[in-house]
């Protein structure tokens, strides 16, 4: 099978996964989705020019001085009025900055008497925000392929917006396959282990952006493997497991027969060599990934997270840091290796600590870790202190 790089395998993925129609949501349900529209500014934020304190609105050129007290200016009750020379507003955070008046004078720096307030010396523009100041009428605010998030969403509160048009959820079905698979409460038999990919990997997806479903696994029958490959309503069928070409090993066949034509056959990756991906007769598109957890996560991470990206519409780019070897490594074989590895933030830089044991079968290690160092092929030893690059791995 002919090996792609990791880069060349994850563009050749990504190109057959087209952003997905538009759907309008309401804005309060859109945190996690990906706009397909930009959000533009009705109106400037804001759309007056107000106080940015509590104090007294006045006019600067008659500072310092004792002024008459005519009126109050209030977050959403502004002064109706025009002030005049000799004039001041008692005016709150927020209001609107009367007419005439062209500063704001804190109200710790001035002293009241009865209707009269006297200032101290104030210039033009003192705590003062201008209309406008945030942004103006037409402004593009947000862009069409920008990932909503809490603030994200507060900028298109901010421009009136209560819905919003978003791509559609990528429908994932997730299906692991082999005898040895078991999945929890059931008891396993004397040579079964618990199934700790798949629900894991739906979760990912579900946090990733896509809408997941995990299939009931299927036992090493080709008959049923294909069957339950049919039966998938996805965008995208994960299968974990049976990726290799050994004798139980059905999933590249039960893909075949259902018309796969491959984009990706293998990968030169470590751990996770297995790893293909192509399209189904029908359209369908299929990633097949190792059965080992910690191969399914590392390709997980590098595959399924930028097709998902691309199947709503948003570019992906692996949250990538330099940090520093803890200890040497030895050399690198052809294929590039992605070790789990504990990062360590002092001093202002990022140590990287790769565990000793890269097992891929490991769930406890990839559990504990909170990186990904990249090694690419053929990379010399490395001694403590030497700088690499690792992918950050989202960890609540």
């Amino acid at each position: 099978m002919k090996l792609l790089s990791v880069e060349a395998a994850r563009s050749a993925m990504v190109a057959e996964a087209a952003a997905l129609p538009a759907e309008t949501i309401a804005l309060s349900a859109a945190v996690g989705r990906v706009l397909a529209e930009d959000v533009t500014a009705v109106r400037a934020q804001p759309p007056f020019t107000n106080s940015a304190m509590d104090g007294w609105a006045v006019r600067a050129a008659e500072t310092p001085g004792a002024l008459a007290i005519v009126g109050e200016s209030a977050a959403g009750h502004g002064y109706e009025g025009v002030l005049a020379p000799g004039q001041a507003i008692r005016i709150f955070t927020g209001a609107a900055l009367p007419q005439g008046a062209d500063s704001v004078v804190i109200q710790e720096n001035a002293t009241r008497e009865g209707d009269r307030v006297t200032v101290p010396a104030a210039a033009p523009g003192d705590n003062v925000r201008d209309a406008g100041k945030d942004f103006q009428a037409g402004d593009v605010l947000l862009t069409a392929g920008t990932c909503i998030d809490p603030w994200r969403l507060s900028l298109a509160a901010s421009a009136g917006r209560a819905e919003v048009s978003v791509h559609a959820k990528p429908r994932i079905a997730i299906l692991s396959t082999g005898e040895e698979i078991v999945e929890a409460p059931a008891t396993p038999g004397p040579f079964q282990i618990y199934d700790s990919g798949s629900p894991a990997l739906k979760v990912m997806c579900e946090a990733w952006g896509a809408q997941a479903t995990k299939l009931s696994g299927v036992r090493d029958q080709l008959d049923a493997v294909i069957a339950a490959m049919r039966g998938a309503d996805a965008d995208l069928i994960v299968t974990v497991g049976g990726a290799s070409v050994g004798d139980h090993d059905l999933v590249r066949t039960a893909a075949e027969a259902l018309g796969l034509q491959y984009r990706v056959e293998s990968v030169a990756v470590r751990p996770g060599k297995p790893t293909f991906f192509g399209v189904l007769a029908d359209g369908r598109r299929l990633l097949g990934l190792p059965g080992n957890p910690a191969s399914a996560f590392v390709c997980a991470e590098l595959f399924l997270k930028p097709l998902i990206a691309a199947y709503c519409g948003a570019a992906h780019a692996p949250r990538m840091a330099t940090a520093r070897l803890a200890e040497p490594l030895a050399a690198n074989g052809p294929r590039e290796h992605w070790m789990r590895a504990k990062l360590t933030y002092e001093n202002g830089g990022i140590t990287a600590q790769p565990y000793r044991d890269q097992d891929s079968s490991l769930v406890s290690v990839f559990a504990a870790a909170d990186a990904l160092l990249k090694r690419p092929p053929g990379a010399p030893a490395s001694a403590a202190g030497d700088l690499v690059e690792v992918l950050l791995l989202d960890r609540l």
